[in-house]
């Protein structure tokens, strides 16, 4: 095997642990919080978060995936003055939904 051949399979193998997605500046300084922890803050919406959970034949690692959807939905949430965000429920299959709130001033 030539040394091309073994750079491209030492990629594909180390791809699935990457982390794809950059969290904002603004994005940053949300919080992932519990639902109890949003009592009295002012619900703005939801998002669904998508990212890619399977590189060819390839599955990505389950925590890199939750990862990354916790910092789409942060800078979502940022995007729409949110300070706080409450996964509805576990990712399935590099989806994800989460409530948004305001909680500071």
């Amino acid at each position: 095997m030539n040394f091309k051949h073994y750079f491209v399979c030492l990629t594909i193998v180390c791809l699935p642990a990457c982390s794809l997605i950059e969290t904002t500046r603004e994005g940053s300084e949300v919080t992932l919080v519990k639902s109890s922890n949003v009592m009295g803050c002012t619900k703005l919406g939801t998002t669904h978060a998508t990212v890619t959970h399977k590189v060819g034949i390839i599955t990505r690692d389950d925590k890199v995936v939750t990862e990354e959807l916790i910092i789409v939905a942060k800078n979502r949430a940022a995007e729409m003055g949110g300070d706080s965000i409450v996964a509805k429920a576990p990712a399935v299959e590099g989806k994800m939904s989460f409530e948004i709130y305001k909680c500071g001033k």
